[in-house]
């Protein structure tokens, strides 16, 4: 079965916007469209070639069925590719809704309406809650006791998604779990990289820096839900892809800070020296410093949260995207950020 048509729910945000230009880049090319809760933005940059006026573009509401199902009818998809999600640091009603509620509720309509292909977008942090992972493939299991509610959810709706594939009812899903993404309109990573050394911060690091991380450039992972797609549709590989789950990565795990070093040089700063604070330490700051801007009423900077992330050990192995889907990473993570990096300097002016 060819690529026809594709619906991108959660089009019009970060990982949406690479979404569509990688889906625009299929040759022959599907017709695309968007449901969003927001529309597109009029004016795009010019990493993206695609006329956001010529996608079609439904606003709606995910957790409604009668959105949900106006949109698919508008839409006609043959693959419906479902990356939204609320961003990190937000409400637990918020993810519920989205994440759960949403998800819930576009399995039943897709399924109501005869779309008969699933592609979700899932988090590599669904596996982590504090404790390293190195090299961590899809066996591992999902813990008990999860890290915070973004993950929570995120693993709610990916369990939900995979228990949704049924070849008996002609329908077939397929999680991605992509880790740490970055590029041009990501609004959080690089971007707060950049104010630390505005704000003249560069100096302090959290953590040794001997954990080894993974960062995924943002267009890699929308190659990965074309290959996935792709793959659900040809009958003759359905059956290794559908039901499974892949971690997505740029498959060059680096030292955690080597990054924000990266983009900091990238900018022409280095630092001669840096005060460092290993995570007991940081963990205890961060347990005062939650107290004490409780008491105020203000956002604490360092948190336990925040430190375990950092100090932690999290990389993934690749090796089942990479043969069951035929992904890799085109683009490295030098390169990513300085298409970043560029993408923040076209925007600002």
């Amino acid at each position: 079965m060819s690529l026809d048509s594709v619906m991108l729910v959660g089009g019009s945000g970060f990982l949406g916007l690479h979404l569509i230009q990688q889906f625009y880049e299929v040759n022959p090319r599907p017709q695309i469209s968007v449901f969003d809760i927001r529309p597109l933005p009029e004016k795009i940059s010019k990493y993206f070639t695609f006329d956001p006026a010529k996608i079609h573009c439904v606003v709606g509401d995910l957790s409604s069925k009668e959105d949900v199902t106006r949109a698919i009818k508008e839409c006609h998809p043959t693959v419906i590719v479902h990356s939204a999600s609320p961003i990190a640091g937000m409400a637990r009603e918020i993810y519920e809704k989205v994440n759960i509620q949403g998800t819930r509720n576009l399995i039943a309509c897709a399924k109501a309406s005869h779309v008969n292909y699933l592609v979700y977008t899932s988090s590599a942090g669904v596996i982590f809650n504090g404790q390293d992972l190195h090299n961590a493939d899809e066996s591992w299991p999902i813990p008990e006791v999860p890290m915070d509610a973004y993950n929570e959810t995120k693993a709610l709706a990916e369990e939900m998604v995979l228990k949704a594939n049924s070849p008996t009812e002609n329908f077939y899903t397929v999680s991605l779990r992509p880790a740490g993404i970055f590029g041009p309109g990501d609004r959080q990573l690089v971007p707060g990289l950049r104010q630390v050394l505005k704000n003249g911060q560069t100096k302090f690091q959290v953590g040794n820096n001997d954990n080894l991380f993974d960062w995924t450039y943002v267009g890699n992972v929308a190659d990965a839900h074309v290959l996935a797609a792709q793959k659900l549709l040809d009958p003759d590989s359905r059956d290794s892809v559908a039901g499974e789950k892949f971690f997505i990565t740029n498959d060059a795990p680096t030292y955690f800070w080597n990054l924000a070093r990266t983009v900091w040089k990238a900018d022409g700063h280095v630092d001669n020296f840096n005060i460092v604070l290993n995570r007991p330490v940081a963990i205890i700051i961060g347990y005062l410093s939650e107290f004490f801007c409780g008491l105020i009423g203000k956002e604490p900077g360092l948190t336990p949260f925040r430190v375990k992330v950092v100090c932690a050990y999290r990389y993934h192995n690749i090796s089942k995207a990479r043969k069951i889907l035929g992904y890799k990473p085109n683009v490295g993570i030098e390169q990513g950020i300085r298409y970043t990096l560029d993408w923040m300097d076209e925007t600002s002016q």
